[in-house]
């Protein structure tokens, strides 16, 4: 199945698509591709935003876009694997039997699936601003990131991957 396809397939069976992208072997170079398709998208996702704070405040725009690219580009992945490696370090002292890769893809998987809702919420940022809106679409993107995680952490540490 395509990546689009396996997005919209992860609000629904967030388990079966974990599996199918994880795969049996860890591959960090897949990881990383999904990592990095993830960050990308969230920092276009950011370009509205940046772009009505621009008009707002009469900043200029190509420092605010250099300061998120490094920040979603460089920053964010360091982060995210240094996440996805402490939740299954601390899985395993709960008994978990599955491996650093399985549980950092989980991370990864449920970034990009949530990336769609990012994408939203840029636009909303951008174009209505500030308002209950905007609220809204960032919770509904918070939660399906963290339940896409959570499914698919739980198969990466408990499951069969």
């Amino acid at each position: 199945m395509s990546v689009a396809g396996d997005i919209l397939a992860s609000y629904l069976r967030p388990r079966v698509v974990y599996r199918r992208r994880a795969g049996t072997t860890p591959r960090e170079d897949r990881a990383l591709v999904v990592l990095m398709a993830a960050c990308t998208l969230v920092f276009v996702a950011g370009w509205p935003r940046l772009a009505r704070l621009s008009f707002e405040t009469g900043q200029e725009l190509n420092p605010l876009l250099g300061g998120a690219l490094f920040g979603w580009l460089f920053i964010a992945p360091l982060a995210m694997y240094a996440i996805g490696t402490i939740s299954h370090l601390l899985a395993r002292l709960l008994g978990a039997h599955g491996s650093a890769y399985h549980a950092r893809f989980a991370l990864f998987w449920a970034f990009l699936a949530a990336a769609p809702l990012w994408l939203l919420w840029g636009l909303i940022a951008g174009f209505i601003g500030p308002g209950s809106a905007l609220n809204l679409v960032g919770m509904v993107a918070l939660a399906a990131f963290v339940m896409i995680w959570a499914m698919g952490f739980f198969e990466a540490e408990w499951g069969k991957a």
